[in-house]
């Protein structure tokens, strides 16, 4: 009873989550994981959501930490079960919110690892030479020139259809986390590299529709389920390049390009709203902290290249 009643309760509030606030799949499905696994581990105690009280919940916590799981993990687990309690209330199940008052871990503060021009610029050279075949290397090049021209999330990278880059065009549509739609431009490389895959791409498509396959509407098509290259297909590859590359592949993911593509251009003079809007954040706090990877970047510098410095 127990677990039909938990499965209820997530699965409801997962469907209104994602009815009001257009929540990504991503997101729907990390905060699904969570709740499966506190309804689990309540249940294994002989508890349940509807009962589960204060105690119960740091308890859990407890456990989380016992475990291994990193402060970010166990902070996002805690505001699942907050959010879920917040609408259990809403809903008339529950009178109390067992979670409302407890603070957890917080997360951890860190700055984004990224990469410096010269090796971007290293990953793009292997990339044109990695494929096993012309299309293949053809593939990649495009890949990786949009992705740093860009600043796209790997999601938003595999799943662009490809109606997006007919026409050459200098700006392409992308759909983000919730829905948002952006604007995002292209590089000369990005579009010359996109025109020479197109190319490729669009003849074997034809092949294949001659053949009796079905034509694909994405611009990477793949094998998987969704018909377009897989996350971790493209997390594999980015390793690979990297080793080609001579870069450490623990360095180098494509969140790490995604954190290059707003480095740089914050570099070379960017404004941070426009590397918010480009990077398709909601609130500008979160690109900020792409300003301390730059002041870290300038001492570093200064601490190395000043004449005072060598001196010393």
């Amino acid at each position: 009873m127990a677990e039909a009643e938990a499965s209820r309760w997530i699965s409801t509030f997962l469907d209104a989550r994602a009815a009001e606030l257009g929540a990504a799949r991503n997101t729907q499905l990390a905060y699904g994981r969570d709740l499966l696994d506190f309804a689990d581990w309540l249940a294994r105690r002989g508890r349940g959501l509807a009962t589960a009280d204060r105690a119960a919940v740091e308890d859990y916590l407890v456990h989380c930490d016992a475990q291994g799981l990193s402060r970010a993990t166990r902070a996002r687990r805690l505001s699942s079960i907050r959010q879920l309690y917040r609408f259990a209330v809403e809903e008339g199940w529950r009178a109390d919110n067992p979670a409302l008052r407890l603070t957890g871990p917080g997360k951890a503060k860190s700055l984004p690892k990224t990469l410096s021009e010269a090796e971007v610029t290293r990953l793009m050279e292997a990339a044109r030479t990695r494929g096993r075949n012309p299309t293949d290397r053809l593939r990649d090049t495009a890949l990786f020139e949009l992705l740093y021209a860009t600043g796209l999330r790997v999601s938003e990278l595999v799943g662009l259809p490809v109606a997006a880059v007919r026409g050459d065009p200098r700006m392409i549509l992308v759909r983000g986390k919730g829905d948002k739609e952006r604007m995002v431009p292209l590089s000369g490389p990005a579009r010359a590299a996109l025109r020479d895959w197109l190319a490729v791409r669009d003849a074997e498509e034809e092949a294949g529709r001659k053949a009796g396959r079905a034509v694909s509407r994405y611009l990477f098509p793949g094998e998987g389920r969704e018909g377009h290259l897989t996350r971790q297909y493209f997390h594999s590859l980015v390793k690979d390049v990297a080793v080609l590359a001579g870069l450490s592949p623990a360095r180098v993911t494509p969140h790490v390009l995604r954190h290059a593509f707003a480095t740089h251009l914050l570099a070379h003079g960017a404004d941070l709203r426009v590397i918010q809007t480009l990077l398709g954040h909601a609130d500008v706090a979160t690109t900020e902290i792409y300003t301390h990877v730059l002041d870290d970047h300038l001492t570093d510098l200064v601490l190395k290249r000043h004449p005072l410095a060598r001196k010393g």
